[in-house]
């Protein structure tokens, strides 16, 4: 067995459902993997399990469930739920783990298994690598997954609705200033929010429209949500209301981006620039250090740097800034995609939900505008550019990529950066360049993206 992970990439276990790894056998034994890693670290575990709105969703939970309660754990059910708020009620409800089905931002056909520990954070890379084990293990055995479970009968597992409204009334509380007097735009992206927003924004009389808040199981995140911010501010403008600003949420809810009033999108990096100057101000910002990863903008950079804040580069992956977070003590971190950490209070993983409600605190303390306080913001034009891949081989090990990679940082001579980086979650190459001029950086990005094509590509 090999000392590196097959099954677990950066966010989970995810993968096209029906097939392997999430076959009705394999998430069964997933659940039983999972169940006996937990039984042995903690005796009598309980666990709690939520999930999307995709179609799949409710079919893997069962199977998980099902491995789960076949060793001994007792499983509870919040039902449709975000994901960080099945991390917020691991750590706060006595859980041994929490369970999340979902893909994220993925199409509708994709689904995932995430798991949180008793703490709240994402299980370390060994732990899964033992799960791992465990789970290739059972598979081997023919009699491994037995049929009685394979066919559950009966009804799904029942959503607990106590469990979500304890996680809405945690985000409420954390809310000091009077949000009334803010009309927002909101996508829920046909995905988790759906739950929770309505509800958590009505508690907090924001003036709130919602929009994608009718998932039927495969129109998650398809046109709106966090994929798609340009809907948004289209949307903004249709509606023809002043709104102050918009909030869009991807499937799973761990992360948000924005629009101004003008309809321009605020990615993480203007989330992590507009909270990083709030916190150093009323002396939150430990170390006056921010966490962002190997994407985030040149620009955010410089504008933080202005502020006397410093800025740590992690590798891609909420989990990754995490770790980097807590081995620095900072307080504050994020991806440019609209994950963002916030560890002055107990938040173990990027919150969406909480992050709209801390861009709203920021904006009503201060009284400035979404776009007057990521106004000194200069991003650095910036091509992300995906080839999809049939294997992922180690890019120094690929000449002509290397070669490729090489020529375009002489050519930038560190007026600009280039990140070739495979997806954690997808069979997929990501070539990112950023460069002083737009046409540099598309020849740049389109000279790497065809020698990855022609070595590696489908």
């Amino acid at each position: 067995m090999s000392n590196q992970r097959q099954l677990f990439g950066t966010d989970g276990i995810r993968g096209v459902a029906g097939d392997f790894p999430l076959t009705k056998e394999s998430t069964y034994l997933i659940g039983r993997a999972l169940g006996h890693d937990l039984v042995r670290s903690t005796g009598k575990p309980k666990a709690v399990i939520g999930q999307d709105t995709r179609e799949s969703s409710v079919w893997i939970a069962d199977r998980v469930a099902a491995g789960l309660a076949a060793v001994g754990v007792e499983v509870h059910s919040a039902g449709l739920i975000t994901t960080p708020g099945i991390a917020y009620l691991a750590r706060s409800r006595g859980f041994a783990a929490g369970v999340v089905i979902s893909a994220s931002h993925n199409p509708w056909t994709d689904n995932g298994i995430k798991v949180f520990s008793a703490d709240g954070f994402k299980l370390r890379d060994a732990r899964e690598l033992e799960i791992e084990k465990e789970i290739f293990e059972l598979l081997a055995k023919p009699d491994a997954a037995d049929q009685t479970a394979l066919g559950i009968a009966g009804p799904s597992l029942a959503g607990e609705a106590e469990l979500r409204k304890a996680y809405i009334e945690k985000l409420a509380g954390s809310v000091g200033s009077d949000l009334s007097g803010l009309r927002v735009l909101v996508d829920c992206a046909n995905g988790a929010a759906t739950a929770e927003a309505p509800e958590l924004f009505g508690s907090l009389r924001v003036q709130a429209t919602f929009t994608h808040v009718t998932p039927d199981g495969r129109n998650i995140n398809q046109g709106c949500g966090a994929l798609h911010p340009e809907t948004l501010s289209k949307e903004a403008a249709e509606l023809g209301v002043n709104f102050d600003l918009g909030v869009t949420f991807d499937g799973d809810a761990d992360r948000a981006l924005f629009c101004d009033s003008g309809g321009r999108v605020v990615n993480g990096d203007g989330v992590l620039l507009l909270a990083a100057r709030d916190m150093q101000a009323r002396g939150k910002l430990a170390r006056n250090t921010v966490v962002a990863t190997t994407m985030s903008n040149m620009g955010v950079e410089i504008a933080l740097k202005k502020s006397g804040i410093a800025m740590l580069r992690a590798n891609v992956g909420d989990k990754y800034v995490l770790e980097e977070m807590l081995k620095t003590q900072a307080t504050l971190g994020g991806e440019q995609s609209g994950h963002v950490i916030f560890r002055d209070g107990d938040a173990t993983t990027g919150d969406g939900l909480l992050t709209a409600l801390r861009v709203m605190d920021v904006i009503v303390r201060s009284g400035k505008s979404l776009a007057e306080l990521v106004s000194d913001l200069n991003v650095f034009p910036q091509k992300i550019q995906n080839v999809r891949v049939r294997e992922k081989i180690p890019f120094a090990q690929v000449p002509e990529v290397a070669r490729a990679i090489a020529a375009a940082e002489n050519e930038l001579n560190g007026n600009g950066r280039v990140v070739v980086r495979y997806s954690g979650t997808e069979a997929l190459a990501r070539v990112m360049v950023e460069a002083e001029s737009e046409e540099k950086m598309k020849t740049l990005a389109a000279g790497i993206a065809a020698e990855i094509q022609r070595a590696l590509g489908v």
